[in-house]
């Protein structure tokens, strides 16, 4: 008999919110892995198979009965079928009596997807909102969504984590002089001021426009004094990098020194590598929240862990205590 199956009374005792069990799906198997590493627990065991003709089938190979179960799965590319794994892990555990299941979601692609404002076309952040709690997540820990308000979607509860404070803290030791944060549009303005905040500096602001869903976009202008100044481009998430490349090219045209440029999730699609080693851009720092890469990153590329941040909050999140202070900035 598999013994991993068997329930283990002494190790319930030992934890009066019942036993902790992290699990991986494929999308996220490196930062689940650093995140075991810092509560000091291995990841539970599991398998995913994909059948020839794309149908994903998943399994878990521990007990989880009474257990306290997270799922770390990001929704990165191929984005339709991790989102699907997702969903199935959920089931699974549901399924097999854990006593909660928490969807831990590094990056939620779909956030993208947060607000209908085009003729005909879904709100996509809400329809995956709504195939969450019906899998039967208990609740979701995720990083940096597009948009704030998506935790609105949810009935269930959303621990929404920045990667800030990890970023911050990078550049504060790197001590550069006379450095201004650039947002490069108003929608991500408010965090830019926080940035800003966090690190004794002004902000100034780019006028971006997209003309089409082609991931290309054009600066118009900037507000603010960028000329003689070192300068941060902050930002949620880059696909092509095109965003950051055009700011730092603004910047550079309106007089600024060495550009630098920091994102929580760094997606990369193909031919960004080399856009980005030709781009002003002097280093570009990103987390480690998606694993898959469709080539090499850029010399100027830095990733660094997040995977403390998300046990913190996993281990408060079981010990029932409060996770705000992770917020506090």
């Amino acid at each position: 008999m598999d013994k991993s199956l068997v329930c283990n009374a002494s190790s319930k005792d030992n934890d009066p919110f019942g036993e902790l069990k992290i699990f991986s799906g494929k999308a996220s198997k490196s930062l689940a892995s650093e995140i075991g590493a810092k509560l000091g627990i291995d990841l539970a065991q599991s398998e995913t198979k994909t059948f020839s003709e794309g149908n994903v089938f998943v399994r878990v190979l521990e007990n989880v009965r009474g257990r306290d179960v997270f799922i770390i799965q990001g929704t990165e590319y191929p984005v339709n079928d991790n989102f699907m794994e997702l969903l199935f892990w959920i089931d699974a555990f549901r399924r097999a009596s854990a006593t909660q299941v928490t969807a831990v979601i590094p990056f939620f692609s779909y956030a993208k997807g947060d607000k209908k404002d085009e003729p005909r076309v879904s709100i996509r952040a809400r329809v995956c909102a709504d195939a969450i709690e019906a899998a039967g997540a208990d609740r979701v820990l995720t990083m940096d969504l597009h948009s704030p308000q998506i935790q609105g979607f949810f009935k269930i509860p959303v621990d929404h984590l920045y990667a800030m404070p990890v970023l911050v803290d990078y550049f504060r030791k790197k001590q550069i002089p006379d450095l201004v944060v650039a947002s490069p549009d108003v929608g991500f303005g408010k965090q830019a001021y926080r940035y800003a905040q966090m690190m004794h500096t002004n902000v100034v602001f780019g006028n971006k426009v997209r003309h089409s869903h082609d991931e290309k976009a054009e600066m118009l202008d900037i507000v603010g004094e960028v000329e003689g100044k070192n300068v941060l481009i902050v930002d949620d998430f880059t696909i092509s990098g095109g965003t950051l490349i055009e700011m730092a090219k603004a910047c550079k045209e309106r007089g600024a020194l060495d550009i630098y440029a920091c994102v929580s999730h760094g997606v990369f699609s193909k031919g960004s590598a080399e856009k980005l080693a030709r781009s002003p851009i002097k280093e570009l720092v990103l987390t480690d929240t998606i694993g898959h890469r469709f080539e090499p990153l850029a010399p100027c590329c830095k990733v660094i862990s997040v995977a403390g941040l998300f046990a913190e909050a996993i281990q408060s999140i079981h010990r029932r205590e409060s996770v705000s202070r992770l917020f506090d900035f």
